[in-house]
């Protein structure tokens, strides 16, 4: 069998409004309910987004997506006024990255986690989508 990410958990101070947030943003279903969880499903992996008991402390989730869905996710960031960057360390605010022939921005969820969406892995060849 091969070895495949099934899940991960993304802690939030609120758990429903992190959950719409990220849905929305990415134009994917509503999260359904699963336990303390609310699950949004993307590509086969799912994050389960969850309350915190404590402080939340921020992480990293990357988004591998096609020209088109770039277009509306970043469309919808833009239509939120949310602050993008082109860098993780958020010093190349409004700007666009180019990495590999693609495009990537990051930008922050409600409770400061760094979500990304780029157009070509790493290194790597666009996505098909």
């Amino acid at each position: 069998m091969s070895i495949e990410l099934n899940h991960t958990i993304v802690w939030s101070s609120d758990r429903d409004a992190t959950a719409t947030f990220l849905t929305e943003i990415l134009g994917l279903p509503e999260a359904p309910v699963y336990g303390p969880f609310r699950v949004v499903q993307v590509a086969g992996v799912s994050l389960d987004v969850g309350q915190a008991t404590g402080e939340v402390h921020p992480q990293h989730y990357a988004f591998l997506v096609g020209d088109r869905e770039f277009d509306e996710i970043f469309g919808r960031i833009r239509d939120q006024g949310l602050t993008w960057w082109a860098d993780p360390m958020r010093t190349r605010r409004g700007e666009i990255n180019h990495h590999d022939g693609g495009r990537g921005v990051y930008w922050e969820s409600p409770d400061r986690h760094i979500l990304e969406i780029i157009t070509v892995p790493y290194g790597g060849a666009a996505a098909t989508t």
